[in-house]
């Protein structure tokens, strides 16, 4: 059974204060990718260095902002930072690791960090331009033959099923008919797998995201917008999903709530 779970930690330094420490060491996952790492390389390096975990991180040039990491217990046979668009390749937003599988397989895991975007400006731009290229890098990944899985903050709400107010966004970043379109391609003609849905069934969320403001989290008013996406052959191996979702406001160490999925490999 291999166990892969991924979170938006807003912040690694602020989120182990507030408890990701003692989740991370009992949630007996075998892989974490992170999102919103926000912090230099060797203080990541540094808060997990008694995790057992070898970590993969990709650092954002803007100081304080994005960064991704892929924490594993079995070290990665590769790494690689980007997403084939030289233009994002500081940006802390795509890190791939591959890991070996015991059967001789190699499953090739994506932390990715899309961009939350804003209508009409050049955030939107940049959202739409790491969405084009994750087009095409989804096809080259699925082309290798290696099982594969993006996972992540990919900041759209795909269905009506995945934001709780979703009348209220249609003319908002996150849900917008060009940006859903993008996850149409992905589950259609592409060919990968939304695990969660998949798994969840037609349902409303179960959502991963609540505002920090105002009374979401108390009235689960919130937004499913982080992902497992995965090649058809891993997807059928997953048995079962659960989001982390913390018991009260307070207890939260992020304003998002991770996502963890079992595959039978």
């Amino acid at each position: 059974m291999l166990r892969l779970a991924t979170v938006n930690v807003n912040g690694i330094r602020a989120a182990y204060k507030k408890g990701m420490g003692d989740w991370l060491a009992e949630r007996g996952a075998d892989v974490v990718t992170l999102q919103e790492v926000r912090a230099p390389d060797e203080i990541v390096h540094a808060i997990t260095a008694d995790s057992g975990f070898h970590v993969a991180h990709a650092v954002a040039v803007d100081k304080g902002r994005a960064g991704v990491a892929v924490l594993s217990r079995n070290e990665p046979t590769a790494v690689r930072i980007g997403c084939g668009d030289d233009y994002f390749d500081e940006s802390g937003r795509w890190i791939e690791t591959d890991i070996a599988l015991a059967d001789g397989s190699t499953l090739t895991v994506v932390s990715a960090y899309v961009h939350s975007g804003d209508v009409g400006t050049p955030k939107q731009d940049d959202k739409y331009r790491f969405l084009d290229q994750m087009i095409v890098r989804l096809g080259e990944i699925r082309a290798s033959g290696n099982h594969g899985i993006v996972t992540g903050d990919l900041n759209v709400g795909h269905t009506e099923r995945d934001i709780k107010n979703w009348k209220g966004n249609i003319k908002n970043a996150g849900f917008l008919p060009q940006e859903r379109a993008y996850f149409d391609r992905f589950f259609g003609e592409l060919g990968w797998v939304d695990v969660h849905r998949s798994l969840a069934g037609d349902v409303a969320g179960p959502y991963t995201w609540w505002s920090m403001r105002g009374q979401a989290f108390d009235t689960d008013t919130g937004w499913r917008i982080d992902y497992q996406i995965a090649t058809p052959e891993l997807a059928a191996l997953a048995t079962t999903a659960v989001v982390d979702r913390a018991p009260s406001w307070d207890s939260r160490w992020s304003d998002h709530a991770p996502l963890v999925i079992d595959y039978a490999i």
